[in-house]
């Protein structure tokens, strides 16, 4: 009888022991798991460590001294100005017929984002209109609208008409967070007005898409493929609401449908192509990717106007864009080590952030082997996703329905103001900041909107400050 004191608190001391323990050991993983967010190294070795304006102007930091002298010629050509055929300055005439911008960086300044006109009379340098009817073009996936194509150019050359132009008019919806806090969400219709060549199809389908920023496109291009579909559930088998799914497209390097990662839908294939297609639906540039001229069979002064040269960026020049554009460093994560950093990505953590916005990656053998081989933190896992009906474009792309949308990669996302002098976020720039883009999530992403939302004030300030850093 008198050790039985002693054996009982010895047995409370052990459990005492082992709970502070099992405590100790969630702090841990938690910990681990935080840690594993927070790298400053998000391009791997080819991150750069700028921070100002020019953040998103870098070349990867480990390029060949052969392969700066290529990005700089790149740089040349995404930077300036393409004018009117002919022109003495043939390496660069061509511009339209029809056009959206003088040059890639019209809407990609310093490699930055675009943004939504400021106002009716602001032309939308940044932001474009794709266009369809039902119906699918095996090379193009969407089939176009017969008239306009697949993209509407507000802008034309001198004895060309410009196919109309865009207006805009916002909504405001109000809502409030769970403690109270009041928010308004901007809710922007569409509207085609002064189009010079007819109406369009009674069943046109319209998508706005905003220039994203240009950074780490080469390294989002060698993640293996089997990384990415290790990823896709689309059928939810898990049954964690999530059903990413890989959209597959018309590879036109290949000739044959391949796995889609850039554009809003991930509609296209490679850099190449992503480039290749805004020189021609932006800037009205023909290549060996687009040969014709994007006009239509009705548009008869676009169609007899002069070109620069078949095709007018001939491969050498186009490769070098590609190169200047595959190898634009991603900036460094900053203040990793700050308190309110760490516990931001907690809570994008517990909130269920990365089941879509996946930290990282390791990328495979690439033609450029700076960026082979890296440790890289996009925060994406360039699949599609089921957004839900606030953000539904409602107009099919390839396999990607009306509702869904790549995972936008979040490096870099810290730096839009700082570069762009904006904070303009989603798919058309809607959203006014961070806050704003989170609150429109839906569908598959309602579950973390709404984690998001019921978070007290300190925690949703403490996951944007996580954002921020990126």
């Amino acid at each position: 009888m008198t050790r039985f004191p002693v054996i009982l608190v010895s047995g409370l001391a052990v459990v005492g022991l082992v709970a502070v323990s099992y405590w100790a050991f969630l702090l841990y993983q938690d910990r681990n798991e935080v840690n594993a967010l927070l790298n400053e190294l998000l391009g791997g070795n080819t991150t750069a460590f700028a921070k100002n304006r020019n953040a998103f102007t870098l070349s990867a930091r480990n390029l060949t001294n052969e392969q700066r002298r290529t990005f700089e010629v790149g740089d040349s050509f995404f930077n300036q100005n393409w004018v009117t055929a002919p022109a003495s300055t043939d390496a660069r005439d061509g511009l339209g017929p029809t056009f959206n911008a003088l040059s890639c960086s019209s809407c990609h300044t310093l490699d930055g984002r675009g943004q939504p006109p400021l106002s009716p009379d602001d032309p939308e340098r940044g932001l474009l209109i794709r266009l369809s009817i039902p119906g699918d073009d095996p090379a193009e996936g969407p089939q176009g609208e017969p008239i306009y194509g697949t993209q509407l150019q507000d802008r034309a050359i001198n004895g060309v008409a410009a196919e109309g132009r865009l207006v805009i008019q916002y909504e405001e919806w109000e809502g409030t967070y769970a403690d109270g806090e009041a928010y308004s969400l901007q809710v922007p219709s569409y509207h085609l007005v002064d189009l010079a060549y007819g109406p369009m199809h009674p069943d046109t389908m319209i998508s706005p898409r905003i220039a994203p920023a240009m950074v780490g496109m080469g390294l989002l291009e060698a993640i293996p493929e089997e990384a990415i579909r290790a990823l896709a559930d689309p059928d939810d088998e898990d049954g964690d609401g999530i059903s990413g799914r890989v959209n597959r497209v018309w590879d036109a390097e290949k000739g044959a449908m391949g796995m889609g990662r850039f554009g809003w839908k991930a509609n296209v294939a490679s850099v190449a192509q992503q480039v290749a297609g805004a020189f021609h639906g932006d800037i009205g540039i023909t290549s060996s990717l687009h040969p014709a001229e994007n006009c239509s069979s009705q548009q008869v002064t676009c169609m007899a106007a002069p070109n620069g040269g078949l095709p007018e960026i001939p491969d050498e020049r186009l490769a070098k864009v590609v190169l200047y554009s595959q190898t634009l460093a991603v900036p460094a994560m900053r203040d990793v080590d700050q308190p309110d950093v760490r516990l931001g990505a907690r809570y994008f953590l517990q909130a269920g952030c990365a089941a879509c916005h996946v930290p990282s990656f390791t990328t495979g053998q690439h033609e450029i082997e700076a960026l082979s081989f890296q440790t890289i933190y996009p925060y994406t896992d360039l699949l599609l996703h089921d957004m839900g009906d606030g953000l539904a474009d409602n107009r099919p792309d390839f396999a990607a329905s009306g509702r869904e949308w790549r995972t936008s990669p979040l490096w870099g996302i810290g730096l839009v103001d700082t570069v762009s002098g904006h904070t303009r976020f989603l798919h058309d720039g809607r959203a006014r900041n961070l806050a704003e883009a989170i609150l429109w999530h839906g569908g598959e992403a309602e579950e973390a909107k709404e984690a998001f939302r019921h978070m007290p004030r300190a925690a949703r300030e403490a996951l944007l400050r996580f954002l921020e850093s990126l």
